[in-house]
């Protein structure tokens, strides 16, 4: 067992929302992010200046295979490492002051939060990634945390009487784009890496039977009329690879791990579905973190035969099939359904996992254990816990009631409205009000959870800084930039590893 085995595995989200204007069709997507941004901004540290992004510790183009993507040939959208074209990186730790201009551009755009996390402007969307966290069941609770900012926001707008903002947690428009909801799960550098990509790919392609959000159209541009499992799933491209905008693939191989890089890597996840539901939400979480550790110790001699023959053209037949039942091809011969892929991973996790569980971890299992049987015995039995079904069972009733398909203008509508976070819209927040949805968490904890950061990790640290320090200026994953007595210089202290008291130096 290595040093670092025992250690608690960081997982953290990035959520990209939906942002629109209502009556305005024609508003700016990345005018609206910037003011939504800007909005919270001017809130939560008043009186004081916000806290904006310190972006030298970024390396977006580094490829976990051994190579790095030049940088003139990259697509913009990879360079999140200097969107602003700031002060060159020099690695020292005393950096010259930025200008009051590069000050101004900066705040607005990208901000550090109370409880740990980043709010900032993503493309064309508002993104919130959340702080660090040390368990499947806090990995959800600060997700929420982000949908609980963008209702303040909202909030914040319309007591100040501007132009309202309407924020939605899916991950399609409808017109062919996509945007993400990006999970990120600690693993050692040790583990080996041909294993991480091979035996991840057939569990991130068959999970989202039990995580999926559900999407009424098929195609990337609702070419063809029906409900499938999965809002990313038509987005999926590509099986391994870099890039998280365009030729998506199942399995990311960015190599920026946000800590000590010779002990860890950051496994970037990017084809999942934003969640409503708790319930999909920790499983997404959790049964993930325990799949890439049961990899990470050795867990593989009998996965050799779930390798899928087409993983990419797997995860949209898994997604268009509500019955759970269609066999995939795999590259011994055989053939699974889905359910079955997801039990034979549930079955090697509680074996190569055995004795180093927490109690968390055993909820996870149990959890994945019983939504897998109610999803193949009566699926619609489990529509108060994975999201999808429930979507499914109460746009179908609506569409029965109205004797429509499901390319009904009607039924869209509805789809949209299920994700839409005003909480007298949405149908998810109908739902909950009639006791409807299992929900893990009270909305005192979502809101607490909004201003506070998880313990455990640096994410306390970083929280503290926010709210208590004033000569705080910038922060990111890895760093706090503060002005010195003077306010001549800004001093940057490292926050190397993400877990407190890290036996890892």
């Amino acid at each position: 067992m290595s040093k670092s085995s025992a250690q608690p595995r960081v997982i953290g989200t990035e959520t990209e929302y939906g942002v629109y204007e209502p009556g305005n069709p024609h508003a700016n997507p990345i005018v609206m992010s910037t003011e939504a941004v800007t909005t919270y901004a001017k809130a939560y540290r008043a009186p004081l200046p916000a806290v904006g992004w310190d972006y030298r510790g970024e390396d977006p183009l580094n490829d976990i295979r051994g190579m790095r993507l030049d940088r003139a040939n990259a697509d913009p959208s990879l360079l999140t490492d200097d969107p602003y074209h700031l002060a060159p990186s020099g690695g020292s730790e005393s950096l010259p002051m930025p200008t009051e201009a590069q000050r101004r551009l900066l705040a607005p755009s990208a901000i550090v939060l109370p409880n740990g996390a980043r709010f900032y402007v993503d493309h064309a969307h508002p993104e919130y990634s959340s702080p660090e966290t040390l368990t499947a069941l806090d990995a959800v609770l600060w997700d929420k945390a982000g949908d609980e900012i963008a209702r303040r926001v909202m909030r914040l707008r319309d007591e100040a009487g501007e132009s309202p903002l309407v924020f939605v947690k899916n991950n399609v428009d409808g017109k062919g784009a996509t945007y993400g909801a990006h999970e990120n799960y600690q693993v050692e550098r040790t583990a080996d890496l041909d294993d991480l990509i091979r035996f991840s790919i057939p569990f991130l392609a068959t999970r989202q039977i039990f995580c999926g959000s559900g999407r009424v159209g098929i195609g990337q541009h609702s070419e063809r009329a029906g409900f499938q499992i999965s809002q990313r799933a038509d987005y999926v491209e590509n099986d391994i690879g870099l890039e998280t905008t365009f030729n998506r693939p199942i399995f990311n191989t960015r190599d920026e791990p946000h800590a000590n890089h010779h002990y860890w890597r950051r496994i970037h996840v990017i084809g999942g579905d934003a969640n409503l539901f708790d319930v999909s939400a920790l499983l997404r979480f959790g049964s993930t973190s325990l799949v890439l550790r049961a990899i990470e110790v050795g867990t593989t001699m009998e996965w050799e035969n779930l390798d899928l023959d087409n993983p990419v053209e797997a995860v949209h037949e898994v997604s268009q099939d509500l019955t759970l039942r269609r066999p995939l091809n795999l590259r011994s011969g055989e053939s699974m359904t889905a359910l079955q892929v997801q039990r034979r991973y549930l079955a090697l996790v509680q074996t190569g996992l055995e004795g180093r569980l927490s109690a968390v971890d055993q909820l996870v299992i149990e959890r994945w254990g019983r939504t897998l049987d109610t999803l193949e015995h009566d699926f619609l039995a489990a529509a108060a816990e994975v999201e999808w079904v429930g979507k499914y069972a109460l746009l179908e009733r609506q569409r029965k009631r109205l004797g429509a398909q499901w390319d009904d203008a009607r039924i869209i509508a509805m789809d949209l409205q299920w994700s839409d976070l005003r909480p007298h819209k949405s149908l998810v927040g109908a739902l909950q009000r009639a006791g409807m949805v299992e929900s893990l968490f009270t909305q005192d904890q979502v809101e607490w959870a909004a201003d506070n950061p998880p313990s455990g990790t640096r994410a306390a640290a970083r929280g503290a800084a926010v709210r208590d320090d004033e000569r705080l200026v910038q922060a990111s994953w890895t760093s706090l930039v503060t002005e010195d007595e003077d306010g001549a210089r800004l001093i940057r202290t490292p926050l190397v590893e993400p877990v407190a008291d890290s036996p890892v130096d």
